[in-house]
């Protein structure tokens, strides 16, 4: 059975990970497909992924029957796109290009029915009076103003983006990655001490796993587009006889 948003929150004010799935490929077969193979939730990405707006109500219902718990990627953090996916399944939002604790703060208030947010009553399909909301570090500005995020009222985590904060922070390039490493160490560990659940973006189950001993609870282990080609990419060349000596 999928655990709810006071499971999850629960697990995480106790220090202990929840391993999620990235999905970026469309429909309620590839969703479920995920959800089956045992993750705590799958993000469905309605910013970069493939999945329409209007498949939400099957994709989520989808995740959630097959025991995990969906949660979704928005746009935009403007405040139609935070509160549609509440309306249409999702029992909780990701949400990109929050500029600092006072957008913070507007997102949080978009996802929370009146008097304690502005968001309007009309829930479609499934969803939680609660959910679970955590807004992305991916940005300077965001980043500067990181301890006051970290103490927004009714925020249940912050999800770092280390390809655009790169970007932002002029650290983009192999030459760089040491000290973007250094940067998102130390974002982890601030949203640790003030006691705050941290996620970083995460390609593979050995960078899930570094970010996680370094406190890191809100752990995603892969994402299905990348994972599906690079395994394809492996059988072929099997089957061709060209398996180098660093394959699976």
């Amino acid at each position: 059975m999928a655990m709810n948003e006071d499971g999850v929150r629960r697990r995480w004010s106790e220090g202990q990970p929840c391993h999620g799935l990235w999905s970026l490929l469309p429909g309620a077969v590839s969703a479920e497909v995920l959800a089956r193979t045992g993750p705590d939730f799958v993000v469905v990405d309605l910013q970069h992924g493939a999945v329409a707006e209007a498949e939400l109500p099957g994709v989520t219902a989808a995740i959630r029957a097959a025991g995990s718990m969906p949660l979704v990627r928005t746009r935009s953090p403007l405040f139609a796109d935070v509160g549609r996916p509440l309306d249409l399944g999702a029992s909780g939002v990701i949400v990109p290009n929050v500029r600092d604790a006072d957008h913070a703060r507007q997102v949080v208030a978009a996802t929370r029915y009146a008097p304690a947010g502005g968001r309007s009553i009309g829930r479609l399909s499934g969803g939680a009076d609660q959910p679970l909301v955590i807004v992305m570090v991916e940005t300077a500005t965001a980043l500067d103003d990181l301890d006051a995020i970290l103490q927004v009222e009714g925020l249940d985590g912050v999800y770092v983006g280390p390809g655009d904060l790169s970007l932002s922070l002029e650290l983009a390039g192999a030459d760089r990655a040491g000290e973007l490493r250094q940067v998102l160490s130390s974002i982890i560990a601030r949203a640790v001490s003030a006691g705050t659940p941290v996620g970083v973006h995460a390609y593979n189950g050995d960078d899930a796993a570094r970010y996680a001993a370094e406190g890191a609870t809100i752990v995603t282990v892969s994402v299905d587009s990348v994972a599906l080609s690079e395994l394809m990419k492996h059988h072929l060349a099997v089957a061709r006889g060209q398996r180098g000596t660093g394959d699976a």
